[in-house]
């Protein structure tokens, strides 16, 4: 708790301070600033805790790591000090453009307009030399715009601005009072505070945690407590899905206890992505991250040369764009993640192929869950038939419900699907938790004892009075493989019955009331003296 509530002060703080430096500029926009200078802090002391533990530079009495790193990285002898590095780490940051460098220089007012651009082409060389890291890391900064005029209108005004950055960052001790780095959670809590600023745009990035919670405490029931765990985020946004598994997963800290797989079509949350996982201390081993449109090509793996190789996963969850387009021409239907389903998803609405991905890359053991709109049980045509093939098939495990309003992006309930494939029994569980929640001035919330219910009703799976209910295969035939929940849970509360009786009674007291009163009234009345106008 005091590690949380740390980090949430810290949070604050930040916040309110960076509010305060980007001016007229967009929230959304200056987050970049704010979370790409926080990031390259955490890898340069990263890289300074690893020189120190394995004792690469050994300092001087009285002398800081930092000097004797740039006193002895010189030369020819820096090219052994960047391999070296990029081989353990799979990055490497020359002594000069340090974080303790560039914030000496900003505090000693010694920086240039250049240095800042200079440091950025250094880090993405030097991301080079490491090649089977060289994707994790490389352009990761890209979206830092040094040009931007809203920065400031000069390349002078452009570098004031950025080294209120580095004053900015550089002023908090990301640490608890147990010593603990608690970095990653207040870039986790900066996250959720920029989504809560913007907008719609939101949804591209960030899954409310709460909703998260449910999605992988679903995903990651009966997993085994030890071995590796890996897990598949199609859509995985700035990646704090995958990480709040790594938090539901028993033992999921244990170092390379998780495998994290994902894949993001927009660059920017691509990048923020793969700051958020590494400031959590994931290992660029341990993480697969891809930029890339997750329909249009699959990936991991999949078809090679005619053969179909997938890779599948023990967890697989998913928060994809709602009722997206996507381009579901005839050739898709040969693509072994759509074929065996009789048709394509519509398409202005690519929610099933969202399901039919991840269900492809879904191991046999492992369980999948996705939010999607309501409308995936029950629209007809395509999805229809969609729909029947995987009920058919027996993929479908449960069916819940959720609140209006969790999400920045949308205010309509949604409804969390939840797969596995060696399912026992051929029935479908319903729950409707859609009116648990705490309300919200601009989100309702789901609170603990929500999340709990869901997932104690979901792993119980019995009928509960107006918010559960195990529904049969027949049952669902019989519903022509509508899955509307209210088909299934009655939630209708019947009013009290009337007792006409007591009403004429309740009725009469009144009209005896009232006359009691209008006789008041024509007493008082009548005792009244008109005053004539000279009267004194």
């Amino acid at each position: 708790m005091e590690k949380l509530n740390t980090a949430k002060d810290i949070t604050s703080q930040l916040w309110a301070m960076a509010n305060e430096l980007r001016g007229n500029m967009d929230a959304s926009e200056f987050r970049n600033y704010i979370l790409g200078f926080m990031f390259y802090r955490y890898l340069s002391e990263h890289q300074e805790q690893y020189l120190l533990n394995q004792k690469v530079v050994e300092p001087a009495a009285g002398q800081s790591l930092n000097d004797a790193y740039r006193s002895e990285a010189v030369g020819d002898d820096l090219k052994d000090y960047q391999e070296d590095i990029s081989k353990a780490l799979g990055y490497a940051i020359d002594p000069e453009y340090t974080w303790d460098s560039i914030r000496d220089k900003v505090n000693n007012d010694e920086i240039r307009p250049s240095d800042y651009q200079e440091m950025f082409d250094a880090f993405n060389r030097n991301a080079a030399i490491n090649p089977n890291a060289s994707s994790d890391f490389r352009e990761v900064f890209a979206d830092v715009n040094l040009g931007n005029t809203r920065l400031g209108a000069s390349t002078t005004a452009r570098a004031k601005a950025l080294n209120g950055v580095v004053k900015l960052i550089d002023q908090f001790d990301y640490n608890d009072a147990s010593g603990h780095d608690i970095i990653g959670d207040v870039y986790e809590y900066l996250i959720a505070e920029f989504a809560g600023n913007s907008g719609k745009k939101a949804g591209e990035f960030y899954t409310p945690h709460e909703v998260s919670v449910v999605l992988s405490r679903l995903a990651t029931l009966g997993a085994a407590e030890s071995g590796q765990f890996t897990v598949y985020d199609p859509t995985m946004g700035s990646g704090s899905l995958l990480l709040t598994v790594q938090n539901e997963l028993k033992n999921g800290h244990q170092r390379g206890r998780v495998k994290f797989h994902g894949q993001e079509l927009n660059t920017t949350t691509y990048n923020l992505a793969r700051m958020n996982l590494m400031m959590h201390g994931v290992d660029y081993q341990n993480m697969d991250l891809r930029n890339a449109d997750t329909l249009e090509g699959d990936w991991p793996d999949g078809e090679v040369n005619g053969v179909d190789h997938p890779r599948s996963f023990d967890a697989v969850v998913a928060n994809p764009p709602y009722s997206a387009n996507w381009d579901n021409n005839d050739n898709k239907m040969k693509d072994p993640r759509f074929k065996g389903y009789k048709k394509l998803a519509p398409k202005s609405k690519a929610d099933y192929a969202f399901v039919l991905h991840g269900l492809y890359h879904l191991n046999a053991t492992g369980r999948m869950a996705i939010v999607l709109p309501h409308g995936v049980l029950f629209r007809g045509a395509a999805e229809g038939m969609i729909r029947q093939a995987i009920i058919e098939n027996n993929y479908l495990d449960a069916v819940i419900g959720m609140p209006a309003s969790l999400f920045y992006s949308t205010s309509i309930p949604t409804v969390i699907l939840v797969f596995k494939k060696n399912r026992k029994t051929k029935d479908i569980l319903f729950i409707d938790a859609s009116n648990d929640f705490e309300k919200g001035k601009k989100q309702n919330r789901l609170r603990e004892q929500d999340i709990e219910k869901i997932i104690s009703t979901y792993q119980a799976r019995k009928n509960v009075d107006k918010y559960a209910h195990v529904a049969s295969l027949d049952e669902i035939k019989e519903n022509d493989y509508n899955l509307n929940i209210p088909r299934y849970v009655d939630t209708f509360e019947e009013e009290a019955p009337i007792d006409i009786a007591d009403v004429k009674r309740q009725i009469s007291d009144i009209d005896q009331q009232l006359a009691e009163v209008e006789m008041q009234f024509a007493a008082m009345e009548s005792e009244l003296v008109e005053t004539e106008q000279n009267d004194k």
